[in-house]
């Protein structure tokens, strides 16, 4: 891409996700919004208290990882379809072999998992943000982008919108990765077990960055994730899946607006695929024996 293409495509991005944004608070405001913006009220440290550090307002929790450990919260509630976001600023520096999950789980022996990973790597070179998708136990689907901006300098919004139709990851509003509910074409699609949310900072050396090479510098720690401004409008689990299914004022997500990509979303899909992302299971006919898995030939919106 040259220069020109390049700012057009940035000066364009920027414009578009401060209006989705502006909208996106429109509508949250309009709609149920479970959390109290509190990780104190919201979540519960799942490992490693003493390495987990919040703010005296409850808004703002870093979790460290050194040689003694790493460190994790979850939520206190389970959900059944929503959105979730989450600010994030990452490991900076000299970050490879730490990994930062943030991701929501049924914690079931066939569980459904919606993944952000994100990759450290050596100074200098860009983080990898990796997503996956857990069905009825099954994952194997892995994306792998390279962001856009330097994600360790400042907080940037990481979302989840999951509904009946579709699953959509998105960075500061802008669609990196979309999965469609093909089920009754036979493919898994998270839709019955409801999930919690999990975000953890871990030694993932033996695998991370450059599939394990490059091992974790504790002479460069502690290392620190830092998240805040989360924001959880979801239906919240009661053992009723009807209810969290039916379509409402309150569950505005299942909405026929939602239910794919618009116009100025997919220009932005496109973009992220076209000059971002650096692997993509569909693609990688050698690991799948040219036996490909068979969402990959069904259309994403």
């Amino acid at each position: 891409m040259n220069n020109n293409n390049d700012q057009y495509y940035k000066i364009f991005t920027i414009f578009i996700s401060l209006l989705c944004m502006r909208f996106t608070q429109i509508l949250i405001a309009e709609a149920s919004v479970v959390s109290t913006g509190d990780f104190n009220k919201d979540f519960f440290v799942t490992w490693s208290p003493n390495h987990v550090n919040t703010s005296a307002d409850g808004h703002q929790r870093s979790l460290k990882l050194d040689q003694e450990s790493g460190a994790g919260f979850a939520s206190n509630q389970m959900f059944l379809f929503g959105q979730v976001d989450m600010q994030i600023k990452l490991v900076p520096g000299h970050s490879a072999g730490t990994v930062v999950a943030y991701y929501l789980t049924s914690d079931q022996p066939n569980r459904d998992e919606i993944d952000y990973e994100f990759l450290g790597n050596v100074d200098g070179k860009p983080y990898i943000l990796q997503t996956n998708i857990f069905a009825d136990g099954y994952d194997n689907r892995e994306e792998r982008i390279n962001l856009w901006f330097d994600p360790t300098k400042d907080f940037h919004t990481y979302s989840i919108l999951w509904n009946l139709h579709q699953i959509v990851f998105m960075v500061d509003w802008v669609p990196i990765r979309v999965y469609r509910n093909h089920a009754e074409k036979g493919v898994g699609f998270p839709r019955w077990q409801p999930m919690g949310i999990k975000v953890s900072l871990w030694n993932g050396d033996s695998w991370a960055t450059r599939g394990g090479k490059e091992k974790i510098d504790w002479s460069k720690g502690p290392f620190l994730a830092s998240f805040r401004n989360h924001k959880i409008d979801a239906c919240v689990w009661n053992g009723n899946a009807r209810f969290c299914r039916a379509e409402s004022s309150t569950n505005w997500w299942h909405k026929g607006k939602f239910s794919s990509l618009t116009s100025t979303q997919r220009k932005l899909f496109k973009w992220v695929r076209k000059y971002h992302m650096i692997y993509d299971y569909c693609q990688d006919n050698q690991r799948f024996q040219n036996d490909l898995p068979k969402e990959c030939s069904l259309p994403k919106y």
